[in-house]
C-alpha cells in the first residue's frame, strides 16, 4: 500500500513530498518524490495522560471516536474505576481497550482510595501494585496524587514507588501547586511527570527540576494558554494531554485541536508535533510508530496542519478512519457495577443550625481549584439553600454502603431552582448532588440509585437521567450518543440557572480531595491544603 503526500518529517524538521510504502503492518519504505497532492503526513497522535471513564464510555466506544481525531494511541490511566472495582476495573479497561486497534497503553493507578478521608468501592495495596505492574499490558505507575504521602514518607506509598523503580517502569506524578523543598523531595522520589501545573512559574521550577510537563486542556481544566510560551523555550520537555474529556468535546477533537491551535498561533510546527509524537513515546517506552522506515504504520493524513482536519488514521499498517467512517467494529462486553446504598428521604438531608459561621465551597468555572469561604450561619433553626445570594447545598452520599449523608453548602454554580447528581465523582464515585431545595436534591439522587449509576437533573416533580451501567461512569454506548443525553441535561441545568460551562464536570471535581482547597467527600468536608477533614460549622 502506498500513500502519497506531504511527509512531515519530524526527525529532520522538514516538510517534502513523498510516498510511504506499507508493508506487513510496517512503514516499508520512505521516498522523496518531485511532487505530491496538498495533505500533510504526519504521525498518529498521543495523549500523553487522560482517565478513558471521564468520557462516560467504554476504551472501545472511545476509540471509535477518537481515531476520528488522528489519535493512534492513548497513555490512560484506569484509576477511576480502579476506585470502584479494583483489580477486576483494571482487567476490564484492557480487556476492552484489546477489541479495537487503537493502542491504549495503561498505567497501574497509585491511590486507590486516593486517600484515607473518603469511601470507596475497593483497595489497591503495594501487593496488588506489583501484580500490575509486572504485567506487560501495564507500563508504568499512575499519577501519585497522593504527594503528602510521598513528602512525609508514609509506607504504603514509598513501597509502590520502590516496586515501580525496581520493575523500571516510570511514575507520574500530581502536585498542583507544590514548590521548593517539598517539591523537590517529590522529585527526588522518583516521579517523573505533572500534569497540574497552572502557571509558567510552577511548571519552570518543576522542568528545572527534571520533570516533564503534560500541558492539559481537557473538559474541566485547560492550561494551554497559560503554559503554551513553554514549546518556545523546552519543547523537549513538555507533552499534550486531556486528562479528563467529556463526551461532547470528543465529538468535536481530541489532541488534534491543541496541535492546530498551537501551529495556527505561530509555535514552531515540529516542536508542537514532537509533544504529541516523540515525548511520549520516549519517555514511556510506547511501541508506538514515529514514520521512519521498520517501524509501526501508525500515521495520520491531514488537509493542513493549521486546521489538522483529519482525512485518514492508520495503525499498525491498517486504516482505521477514512472519508468520514470508522472502519472497524466494536462489540462491547458484558457491564460489571458496585452499587449498594438505598434511596434517601428528606430528612436525611437536614441541616440544624448551630449559629455562630460555616465554612462554603466556592467553586470556580473551568477550575478544579476552589475557594474556602466563612460565612454567617444566621439565626433560622434549619439551614437552607439562599439562591439570593448563590449559596445552595451539596450533599455525598456513600454509594458502597448505607450511611448518612454528608451535607455542606456551595457558592458559585448560580442555580435558581432545581438539583443535579452524579455518580461521577472523583475519586470515589460516590453520589454528589448540589441543589436548591431538599425536594429536587432527593428526587435526583434517587433517580441515580434506582438506575445504578449516572447523571440525573430534578425540577418542579420532573427528572431527567443518563444512566451509566458500567461502574456507574460508563455505558457501552456510542460517544455520540452519549454526547448528545449528555448535552440535554447539561443544557437543562443551564436552563435552571447554572453558571457554570461544564455543570457535570465541576460537579465531579467537587468531591476530589487531593485539589485544594476545601472539598467535600462522604465523610464531611476536607481541607486539601491542611489534608484534614473539617467541621461544616466554624467555632
Amino acid at each position: 500500500m502506498k500513500i502519497l503526500g506531504h511527509l512531515v518529517d519530524i526527525h529532520n524538521r522538514e516538510i517534502y513530498p513523498a510516498t510511504i510504502n506499507v508493508l506487513n503492518g510496517v512503514i516499508d519504505k520512505i521516498e522523496r518524490v518531485p511532487e505530491a497532492p496538498v495533505k500533510f503526513i504526519m504521525p498518529g497522535l498521543i495523549d500523553s495522560h487522560i482517565h478513558i471513564e471521564s468520557s462516560m464510555i467504554t476504551p472501545g466506544a472511545f476509540a471509535m471516536t477518537a481515531v476520528r481525531h488522528g489519535t493512534t494511541g492513548v497513555v490512560s490511566d484506569p484509576h477511576e474505576i480502579a476506585n470502584v472495582l479494583g483489580l477486576k476495573g483494571v482487567k476490564f479497561m484492557i480487556n476492552d481497550g484489546e477489541k479495537v486497534p487503537l493502542k491504549f497503553w495503561f498505567g497501574a493507578p497509585s491511590c486507590v482510595p486516593a486517600t484515607g478521608f473518603e469511601t470507596n468501592g475497593e483497595t489497591l495495596n503495594h501487593n496488588e501494585i506489583e501484580k500490575l505492574l509486572k504485567l506487560d499490558d501495564i507500563l508504568f505507575l499512575s499519577e501519585m496524587m497522593n504527594f503528602p504521602g510521598v513528602i512525609y514518607d508514609d509506607k504504603e506509598v514509598l513501597k509502590k514507588i520502590d516496586i515501580a523503580k525496581k520493575l523500571h517502569k516510570p511514575i507520574d506524578g500530581h502536585a498542583p501547586g507544590l514548590k521548593g523543598d517539598m517539591l523537590r523531595k517529590y522529585v527526588e522520589a522518583g516521579i517523573s511527570t505533572d500534569h497540574e501545573c497552572s502557571t509558567e512559574e510552577e511548571a519552570l521550577e518543576k522542568i528545572s527540576l527534571g520533570m516533564k510537563i503534560l500541558i492539559r486542556e481537557g473538559s474541566a481544566a485547560r492550561n494551554l494558554d497559560s503554559l503554551k510560551n513553554l514549546f518556545n523555550t523546552y519543547p523537549e520537555m513538555i507533552m499534550l494531554c486531556s486528562d479528563d474529556l467529556h463526551p461532547e468535546m470528543l465529538v468535536k477533537g481530541h489532541i488534534n485541536r491543541i496541535v492546530a491551535k498551537l501551529i495556527s498561533e505561530g509555535f514552531n510546527v515540529f516542536d508542537v508535533i514532537r509533544c504529541a509524537t516523540i515525548n511520549p513515546v520516549t519517555h514511556y517506552g510506547l511501541d508506538a510508530g514515529l514514520l521512519q522506515e521498520g517501524q509501526s504504520a501508525d500515521f495520520i493524513v491531514v488537509d493542513s496542519l493549521r486546521n489538522m482536519n483529519v482525512l485518514e488514521t492508520w495503525i499498525n499498517g491498517e486504516k482505521v478512519y477514512a472519508d468520514g467512517k470508522t472502519l472497524f467494529s466494536y462489540s462491547p462486553g458484558e457491564s460489571i457495577n458496585n452499587f449498594k446504598c438505598s434511596t434517601i428521604t428528606e430528612k436525611d438531608i437536614v441541616v440544624e443550625n448551630k449559629s455562630g459561621k460555616i465554612r462554603v465551597i466556592e467553586a470556580i468555572d473551568g477550575e478544579l481549584l476552589t475557594n474556602e469561604l466563612i460565612i454567617s450561619a444566621g439565626t433560622d433553626n434549619i439551614l437552607e439553600p439562599d439562591t439570593d445570594k448563590d449559596i445552595l447545598k451539596i450533599i455525598v452520599i456513600n454509594r458502597y454502603i448505607d450511611s448518612t449523608p454528608v451535607v455542606g453548602f456551595i457558592k458559585g454554580f448560580g442555580m435558581k431552582k432545581g438539583a443535579l447528581a452524579s455518580s461521577v465523582a472523583h475519586d470515589s464515585h460516590n453520589i454528589i448532588s448540589i441543589g436548591t431545595n431538599d425536594k429536587d436534591i432527593v428526587n435526583s439522587v434517587n433517580e441515580i440509585i434506582k438506575k445504578k449509576g449516572g447523571l440525573a437533573v430534578s425540577s418542579e416533580e420532573k427528572v431527567d437521567s443518563l444512566q451509566l451501567d458500567i461502574a456507574g461512569i460508563m455505558t457501552t454506548r456510542s460517544c455520540e450518543d452519549v454526547a448528545s443525553d449528555y448535552l440535554i441535561l447539561s443544557e437543562k441545568v443551564k436552563s435552571l440557572g447554572c453558571r457554570m460551562s461544564t455543570p457535570f464536570m465541576t460537579l465531579s471535581f467537587m468531591a476530589l480531595l487531593v485539589i485544594p482547597d476545601l472539598k467535600i467527600g462522604d465523610k464531611g468536608l476536607f481541607d486539601v491544603k491542611r489534608f484534614e477533614l473539617v467541621p461544616l460549622f466554624v467555632k
